[in-house]
């Protein structure tokens, strides 16, 4: 969260394009990073990325809060043209065309050759994962947000979330050949 963040939103909802501008600077990398994971491509979550701020700056008169942070408002503008994204293209992306370096982890570059491939089954098992799962593994395990800021982006409940958060480890697990979790007999 931006320091003063509250007197900055109020700020930019009343015009002040240097307030928009401090939102801007601080959220545009996580924005980024959450886009660049679910497309693949450096050049078409750049694009994406412009087009969320873009969209947010012609919006911002229309944001109130709602219990949850502006980071969430961002992420459901940020959601929504991903999806839009895909919509107008309704092709696959072959894992030969995705940019290597366009990975969310900025040291995977420099893991050894097993780390790196096991990052890169990772990341193509989550690309074969539902869009929802995706996002819910997105957005807890890499952007570290908490269940209520997730429920708030996805407009779902936190037991909700929970329960997409399971089955997407789940769904991961069995992608990449991971073995499943024993369970104590006291938690069955």
């Amino acid at each position: 969260m931006l320091d003063g963040e509250e007197k900055v939103i109020r700020a930019a909802v009343g015009g002040d394009s240097s307030a928009f501008g401090s939102l801007y600077d601080h959220y545009l990398p996580q924005i980024y990073r959450f886009i660049v994971v679910k497309v693949g491509s450096r050049e078409e979550a750049e694009d994406i990325t412009h087009q969320v701020f873009l969209s947010a700056w012609a919006k911002i008169k229309t944001y109130s809060y709602r219990g949850h942070p502006f980071s969430s408002w961002l992420y459901q503008i940020a959601r929504n043209l991903v999806v839009d994204h895909y919509r107008s293209r309704r092709n696959n992306v072959s894992l030969e065309k995705l940019d290597p370096d366009s990975s969310a982890i900025p040291a995977a570059a420099q893991l050894d050759l097993a780390a790196k491939l096991e990052f890169e089954a990772v990341r193509a098992a989550m690309r074969e994962l539902k869009p929802e799962y995706q996002d819910v593994i997105i957005l807890r395990f890499i952007e570290d947000m908490p269940l209520k800021d997730v429920a708030g982006i996805l407009k779902r409940s936190e037991g909700a979330i929970k329960l997409v958060q399971h089955r997407a480890i789940k769904a991961l697990r069995k992608k990449i050949g991971a073995p499943e979790e024993e369970k104590d007999d006291e938690t069955i």
